[in-house]
């Protein structure tokens, strides 16, 4: 029997997705739930599995947008599964297959020549309409482009393909590579620029006296870990903690732009941005204003590493009403994030270093740490986004009356 495969739907609002990569070769014997491709939707990289053990036959190339529901192979399920020594057979095949492959890059010279008597026509050198367009977004000049089309014609191909100039090389390596982007970050690129086009973004900065939440954490660190199965008590419990209490104390902060309309959300779902294998994703941590300390340690931990391996889903990332980004871990001193619409806020976290500041009228040397507040000026007015980061920092800088009630070890549950 012949089974088509078919794309699921990762979410309600995909329609398509993209073949990033097939884990298995055409003709391959699959075994039933076997990952046999790697599919990107414009949210996630998803893995396809076996509905069904047999022969497979790939109906896609990678690279390839198939429309939700698409055929994108064909499994034989009478197919024989081959014996241990089988693959053998490939390997021996393989060099023959590699033959004809030389052969055509031995003979691209001599086709190169039969081109020539193309400068010779009216249409040499002149782009089509669509490769007029590409080429002016790319600002390449036509007479800087060859064309292969009819009578020398630079055609769509010739314009995307074409490259521009890098100036006169002195020597050394200048090799380029071309990939595509996967859907996913041509999705993420889409957001950030609409991010920066339709809506009135500022950035407030402040800083943040680290010291209290570091002495916390050297209390009370290894005593945590060994409570809750090696959790580590980092400082985005801290973080996360302080952002839920601000945004109770402002709460347009926590809301969001519908049209003439405002949505604002008595619950804080907590969007976190790490860095996974396929690029910036941006998890949810949801109703973190109802989590402990253990909680949101434990929960963040497993969405990073879910984005880590790949296996994040759409719904691990579907919503959010304020997002908490940090920079820090990669060295940055200061930044402003942009916004993850429709969310009108982000907080930007920064690396951690050892200022002189003032005290009490004395110089004293502390870990700092710059924070930046993005928001979005339509929906918060200075007073409200001032307002939030100030309460963040003060939350922040003294996290045991105003984040513990106090008490630190009934707060980390010890």
């Amino acid at each position: 029997m012949i089974l088509e495969m078919k794309v699921p739907s990762p979410g309600e609002s995909i329609k398509e997705v993209e073949i990033a990569t097939w884990l298995v070769k055409d003709g391959d014997y699959v075994e039933k739930d076997q990952a046999i491709a790697e599919v990107d939707s414009d949210k996630a990289t998803l893995e396809l599995p076996a509905e069904m053990s047999g022969i497979i036959t790939l109906k896609a190339e990678e690279g390839d947008a198939v429309a939700v529901g698409a055929v994108v192979c064909l499994i034989d399920t009478d197919g024989v599964k081959p014996a241990g020594d089988a693959p053998a057979a490939p390997v021996a095949e393989a060099p023959k297959a590699e033959a004809p492959k030389a052969e055509v890059k031995a003979e691209a010279p001599k086709t190169a020549p039969v081109q020539a008597p193309a400068a010779t026509s009216y249409a040499a050198g002149t782009p089509s309409p669509a490769a007029r367009k590409i080429l002016d977004e790319k600002n390449i000049a036509p007479a800087t482009v060859s064309g292969t089309g009819k009578g020398g014609r630079i055609t769509k191909d010739d314009a995307v393909n074409a490259v521009p100039s890098m100036g006169t090389p002195t020597g050394g390596n200048r090799g380029s590579e071309r990939t595509k982007l996967s859907m996913l970050r041509r999705k993420v690129a889409e957001r950030l620029v609409a991010a920066k086009n339709e809506t009135a973004m500022l950035t407030t900065f402040n800083e943040v006296n680290m010291t209290p939440i570091n002495l916390i954490r050297n209390e009370y660190k290894d005593a945590f870990k060994a409570k809750h199965g090696g959790l580590g008590l980092g400082y985005m419990s801290f973080f996360t903690k302080a952002v839920t209490r601000a945004l109770e104390l402002f709460p347009d902060v926590n809301s969001m732009m519908d049209g003439d309309y405002k949505v604002a959300y008595d619950f804080a779902d907590i969007s976190i941005a790490v860095s996974g294998p396929k690029g910036l994703m941006v998890p949810v941590v949801r109703n973190a204003e109802n989590l402990s300390f253990r909680g949101i340690e434990a929960e963040i931990k497993r969405l990073a590493l879910r984005a880590r391996d790949g296996q994040i889903t759409v719904d691990d990332m579907t919503g959010g009403t304020f997002t908490i980004t940090n920079g820090g871990v990669f060295g940055s001193m200061l930044s402003t994030p942009i916004i993850n619409p429709p969310q009108s806020g982000i907080l930007g976290m920064h690396n951690i270093i050892e200022r002189p500041i003032a005290v009490n009228g004395k110089v004293e040397i502390h870990p700092m740490m710059y924070v930046a507040l993005s928001y979005d000026h339509r929906i918060i007015d200075g007073r409200e986004s001032v307002g939030f980061l100030v309460a963040v920092k003060e939350a922040l800088e003294n996290p045991l009356e105003l984040l513990m009630n106090g008490d630190a070890k009934r707060a980390l549950e010890l």
